[in-house]
């Protein structure tokens, strides 16, 4: 298989007739008919043509089979080839002198394309088989075409996939930098959410594109900070209560800024990312905002990012902080020094910390 000019891929199509008689003048015959248009094989046998089949099926663009023959007839062949589904791939045409009714009802309900009476004429037999090979090869092109065109699709879907994402991150990014942190928070809080859906209980019942359309909205968790005044934003220390205020505000802003994105709506993430943006500072005692959820009404992903967040703020240099070392984080997570957090999602990321703290050992090695 090449390319042709133009992109278009280039099959090569079967060449090659597969003659199946026990009787070496009419192999010869058949031969001479087709022989200037096609390689020829000869089986003296069923047994024979099914072995030639069954090595290189993709050269062979037409059978042509006897009835009566020694050690496996003609009817007995076209009925292995028929439970193989070859039938609906290669032509076949029984060419026999076996005109019996209960015969030919049999090779035509097997898949056979035509009977051919023997003694053959030359033209006849050559116009006809010709004919059944040309339309076999059509139909062969086009479902060619379709499987390529349907991966010219795939892959420009998956472009698309990717451009997103990267648009994205790049918006997400830049409001991380804008902040005064990494930009690779945002990847590693991906990374986080979807380690813990695929590695622990907590992504029970989720299907594997949910869980990656889920780790995507997670990066988008603090696009309302683009709201917030640089004054505050990038302040070095601890916010006043007024200026708190103003700081919680970029979760109803990240979820009004996702709604008025069309493109932004369309996608099966949004409703992922739209409640991770205006729930991931929800606290499991009530406690959080802007909505003051409680227990079980936050869900399992805003909880995952909230989470994540705390972990990778504490154990990350910040504008206003040092990093913790990650002995120290984790007592303060447990403590409830950083927010009250589902005791089963405190499980399953103890459970998982240690991987997810090779994460950041293998982005600084990247």
């Amino acid at each position: 298989m090449g390319r042709e000019p133009g992109g278009i891929t280039a099959y090569k199509m079967p060449d090659t007739i597969l003659i199946v008689d026990d009787d070496e003048l009419n192999r010869a015959i058949l031969d001479n008919i087709f022989s200037s248009e096609y390689s020829i094989e000869e089986a003296e046998n069923g047994r024979q043509g099914l072995a030639k089949l069954m090595d290189q099926p993709e050269r062979i663009c037409a059978v042509l089979l006897d009835v009566v023959m020694p050690v496996m007839d003609g009817i007995e062949t076209l009925r292995t080839m028929n439970a193989l589904g070859m039938t609906e791939q290669i032509p076949v045409f029984l060419i026999t002198a076996e005109s019996g009714d209960g015969t030919l009802k049999e090779a035509y309900s097997l898949g056979v394309m035509d009977v051919i009476l023997k003694p053959v004429v030359p033209y006849v037999v050559q116009r006809r088989i010709d004919s059944v090979i040309e339309l076999f090869r059509a139909r062969k092109r086009l479902r060619n075409k379709v499987v390529e065109q349907q991966t010219e699709i795939f892959q420009q879907a998956q472009q698309i996939i990717e451009l997103n994402m990267g648009m994205i991150e790049a918006l997400s990014t830049a409001i991380e930098f804008r902040s005064g942190e990494s930009g690779s928070h945002v990847r590693r809080i991906h990374d986080i959410t979807e380690y813990m859906l695929r590695h622990t209980e907590l992504g029970a019942g989720l299907s594997g594109e949910e869980i990656q359309h889920i780790a995507m909205a997670s990066i988008m968790h603090d696009v309302g900070k683009i709201a917030i005044p640089d004054a505050i934003l990038n302040k070095p220390g601890r916010l006043t209560p007024e200026e708190f205020e103003v700081m919680k505000t970029h979760t109803l802003q990240g979820a009004v800024l996702l709604e008025k994105i069309p493109q932004m709506k369309s996608h099966k993430a949004f409703l992922y990312a739209y409640d991770i943006a205006r729930h991931h500072h929800e606290r499991w005692d009530g406690g959080g905002y802007p909505d003051g959820l409680k227990g079980e009404e936050i869900s399992v992903w805003a909880q995952i990012v909230s989470l994540a967040d705390v972990y990778d703020a504490l154990i990350s240099k910040r504008v206003y902080k040092d990093a913790y070392q990650v002995e120290e984080a984790l007592e303060m997570i447990q403590t409830g020094k950083c927010g009250v957090f589902n005791p089963r999602l405190l499980e399953s990321f103890l459970k998982v910390e240690k991987e997810l703290r090779n994460l950041y050992h293998k982005k600084e090695k990247e």
